[in-house]
């Protein structure tokens, strides 16, 4: 195969956590005073970390937000997970295949470690992450779209950064991964293929993955 690791983010890629997360983030930035929408949130903060959330509202506002937010926040988030989430469809085949073929494979995601494992529990997509597999922005000194967390996975699963390919489905990811000097497929479920133009290639099906993954045997 053309690459020697594959580093899924996990928000949309894996979990089918988008929808719920900007629900719930566009609802308390609102209930605070910073009326957010939906479609709001998707544009400004999908793919980020934590941080970004408190740059941009003190940025635009000259207010910071309370210094619980972030705790409120994933309370509200790992309640919902609970009830409604979901593995994105075609996730756990792919993880299922990649395994079988003994391809190298990891998360490289903008949330928490309490974030991803939660998600991971509840959907049962845990039996595919041992710790060693799991990378968090809280591992690195700035999140996505710095390519430092991309940059942190290769180095940690010892392969090198043109050996990776990153699936993303953020324009804030797809623009880490080119920093970190990798190749990224774009799933476009639920962003637009013109926002991941920097992708090289785009689908909108995770069951797709696995034969584009193979469609590169033979590559570089």
């Amino acid at each position: 195969m053309r690459y020697d690791l594959v580093i899924f983010d996990n928000d949309g890629v894996l979990v089918d956590s988008e929808p719920i997360s900007n629900r719930l983030l566009a609802a308390y930035l609102t209930e605070l005073g910073h009326p957010t929408s939906y479609d709001d949130s998707i544009r400004d903060y999908m793919g980020s970390a934590m941080h970004r959330v408190h740059d941009l509202v003190e940025e635009r506002t000259g207010r910071r937000l309370p210094a619980d937010f972030d705790d409120v926040f994933h309370a509200r988030v790992f309640a919902a997970f609970e009830r409604e989430l979901k593995p994105v469809v075609g996730a756990m085949d792919v993880l299922e295949k990649l395994a079988a073929d003994g391809v190298p494979y990891c998360v490289a995601s903008s949330g928490s470690h309490e974030r991803i494992r939660v998600g991971h529990r509840t959907t049962g997509l845990d039996r595919w992450f041992d710790d060693e597999r799991i990378f968090s922005s809280q591992d690195v000194g700035r999140g996505k779209p710095a390519p430092d967390l991309f940059l942190y996975a290769a180095e940690r699963m010892g392969v090198a950064p043109a050996r990776c390919v990153v699936v993303e489905d953020s324009p804030l990811g797809v623009r880490a991964a080119v920093a970190a000097g990798m190749d990224v497929y774009g799933f476009t479920a639920m962003t637009p293929a013109g926002k991941l133009s920097g992708a090289a290639r785009l689908f909108d099906d995770m069951r797709e993955l696995t034969g584009l993954l193979e469609a590169d045997q033979g590559g570089n």
